[in-house]
């Protein structure tokens, strides 16, 4: 007998409908979204990742205010999950490292689980063997300061650390020229930075801000890269391959 059933609307419960809070920038957005596509296995239309994609880039600078007295992102980031959750959202995902930093209070009390770039990062780089000094923390001034991956790296027991200063002044010119829409500048200058961490004794760099996926690719300067965009949008469609709405 052939079943007639009406399939479920994208919002509907059960479909494994993913929420992405994005828009911080608005180009790693785009990427991410290519990279979850990337790693589903589909041979037609309907058989990728159900999505929602919030791409708002009002949201307030998460690095300014970490460092620099700016507005709080908070009460944006929470709007848009609740939006989100309204919308269908069985799960979230964050599409940018530095505001991982304030999704404890953003997310508070929303009820659909967080897959989290961090801790996804964190768990692969624990099954990996990372030689020299450990991983190398590319990432915002914000997201230095935080110590959310410096945390996370040593409650799992993987060595990393932050560039020195006047390197980390060359990673955090090198994402706003990402933003800027000049990714040769970018490549220049993070080229410089990791060939001097590689000399120090990095054994793999990690691509902590989502601008930085598009320049350094997937082994850079000779040092293989933790890219928590790919990571994450893999194990999103891993999940999705296991969930009922599946099958």
């Amino acid at each position: 007998m052939t079943d007639r059933t009406a399939p479920r609307s994208p919002g509907s419960p059960g479909t494994g409908l993913v929420g992405v809070i994005g828009g911080m920038g608005p180009l790693a957005t785009v990427d991410f979204y290519r990279r979850i596509v990337a790693a589903s296995p589909a041979a037609r239309d309907q058989d990728h990742l159900p999505l929602i994609i919030w791409g708002d880039p009002r949201i307030p600078d998460r690095s300014d205010a970490l460092t620099a007295d700016g507005a709080d992102p908070t009460p944006a980031i929470r709007a848009a999950a609740l939006s989100l959750v309204a919308a269908g959202a069985e799960r979230l995902v964050v599409a940018c490292n530095t505001a991982h930093v304030f999704l404890d209070r953003a997310l508070q009390g929303v009820d659909v689980p967080l897959i989290s770039l961090v801790d996804e990062t964190v768990r692969v780089a624990a099954e990996r063997e990372i030689g020299g000094e450990g991983v190398a923390i590319l990432a915002t001034d914000g997201t230095i300061a935080s110590g959310v991956y410096q945390q996370a790296f040593a409650a799992a027991g993987v060595p990393a650390f932050a560039p020195p200063e006047p390197l980390q002044r060359r990673v955090m010119q090198a994402i706003r020229d990402v933003k800027a829409g000049d990714v040769d500048a970018a490549s220049a200058l993070l080229g410089d930075a990791a060939g001097e961490l590689r000399e120090t004794g990095a054994g793999a760099l990690l691509a902590a801000c989502t601008e930085l996926p598009s320049v350094l690719g997937a082994e850079f300067a000779g040092l293989p890269v933790l890219d928590p965009m790919a990571l994450t949008a893999a194990a999103l469609v891993r999940q999705q391959q296991r969930s009922p709405s599946h099958a």
